[in-house]
């Protein structure tokens, strides 16, 4: 089992507990920075399709986390924004990550924090750079 499955499972833990997922928060992050924005450009970014996405936004508008302020029909878009309800799920939301970030590294001292939290950095960079790159490769003639 990977460390990324262990924190994963402790934070859609503690997130359940308030009736939510990492894919109602990644949705309502988006919308909290965007509000507006349709099924298929939250979709893109969570890197899901489009019918997954407004299964996930269906769930939200059940738990009054998300509105729609458009009718809804066929080949409308949805204007999808955050209630009030909504921002309180996504602080609790951040609060689950930081608690699972906070037990991850209670067991070490501040100078391994440093140089963990610098080389999760790195490997970071070096995976946006491989991406990145091969997205190029992949889009060149």
């Amino acid at each position: 089992m990977s460390l990324g499955r262990i924190i994963r499972d402790e934070v859609e833990s503690g997130l359940r507990a308030h009736g939510s997922s990492l894919r109602h928060l990644s949705a309502l992050g988006h919308l909290s920075r965007e509000p507006g924005l349709s099924y298929s450009e939250l979709g893109r970014r969570a890197g899901i399709t489009a019918q997954s996405m407004q299964a996930t936004l269906r769930q939200l508008e059940e738990l009054g986390a998300v509105e729609r302020r458009t009718l809804p029909g066929r080949g409308r878009a949805a204007q999808l924004h955050v209630t009030a309800g909504g921002a309180e799920l996504l602080r609790r939301g951040r609060e689950s990550i930081r608690a699972a970030d906070e037990r991850l590294l209670a067991d070490i001292s501040a100078d391994q924090h440093e140089v963990f939290a610098s080389l999760l950095l790195q490997a970071f960079g070096e995976a946006v750079r491989r991406r990145t790159a091969t997205t190029v490769t992949q889009r060149s003639p």
